[in-house]
């Protein structure tokens, strides 16, 4: 079974840029992209999940850097990034728009490009597609049970959340760290993850995630022609410092592992599904 999809180079890189890793999840490649997209003109805008109060994530067209590391960091709750793609193009007017989405959402827009219906004149705009790995996503009602009732902690006082070594942490603004283990959190799933066969996003222009690089730093997947000249500039320009993935522990076995195990585990339910008459994904 094919982990990963198609791509060109796998890396392990994070941004150069202090401001960016402040702000960001790991290594900041999302950010460090969309604004080196801005200021060398080769994105006009690009679509991100921004937070309201009480950690609820909204999706949000940015068309500067304070914007985009105003919505630094990852959200483990459902936004709904495409549903402002139109507005990026039609309100906004960009010619050049980037995508930061989950793998489903990467999936979604290149369905929209290849078959532009109700998207006429939005698909020819879109400049790059950044994916994130994505085991499971949670509903906000869920990912607040998760915050206030496992970890006893008020959702409106999280700073910041993550998942690694086997636990979901939340962090608040009073400098306090809890923990409780993953697989508590499974029951607070968004259902349709489970017939989820995409883990690295293997649709996207580059994909990353934290998985198989060192803290700080994240794995960059490079997919496309476009990902592929994209990254390099950003390279030679210095947003971005980059290592063999090789060099660097966990390294992809670790990726590759979890990915398998997206595909077995869901797949298997896309079956049981099937045999119970439910409906599945094409």
């Amino acid at each position: 079974m094919d982990a990963f999809g198609k791509y060109k180079t796998v890396v392990s890189a994070r941004a150069t840029d202090k401001r960016i890793l402040k702000k960001s999840q790991d290594g900041g490649i999302v950010s460090a992209a969309f604004i080196y997209g801005l200021e060398n003109n080769l994105l006009d805008g690009v679509v991100v999940a921004d937070k309201e109060d009480g950690f609820k994530a909204i999706p949000k067209v940015a068309t500067t850097p304070e914007e985009i590391l105003e919505a630094g960091g990852t959200k483990y709750t459902v936004c709904p990034n495409i549903s402002v793609l139109k507005s990026a193009v039609r309100e906004y007017a960009l010619e050049k728009v980037g995508v930061v989405g989950t793998p489903c959402q990467i999936r979604a827009v290149r369905k929209l490009m290849k078959y532009p219906v109700g998207f006429r004149h939005t698909d020819s705009k879109i400049a790059l597609l950044i994916g994130i790995f994505c085991m499971e996503n949670f509903p906000y009602n869920g990912l607040k049970l998760i915050v206030e009732e496992h970890c006893n902690v008020k959702i409106e006082d999280v700073v910041k959340m993550d998942i690694g070594k086997g636990k979901f942490w939340v962090y608040t603004k009073w400098g306090e760290t809890k923990a409780i283990k993953l697989k508590e959190t499974h029951p607070y799933e968004q259902i349709a993850c489970h017939v989820c066969t995409d883990y690295t996003a293997e649709l996207a222009d580059i994909s990353t995630g934290s998985v198989g690089s060192p803290d700080g730093w994240s794995t960059v997947f490079i997919r496309t022609a476009r990902g592929e000249e994209f990254f390099n500039k950003m390279v030679e320009d210095g947003y971005l410092e980059v290592k063999p993935i090789e060099e660097v522990k966990p390294g992809l076995g670790l990726v590759e592992k979890l990915a398998l195990t997206k595909k077995e585990k869901n797949a298997k339910e896309i079956e049981h599904r099937k045999e119970l008459g439910l409906p599945v994904p094409y």
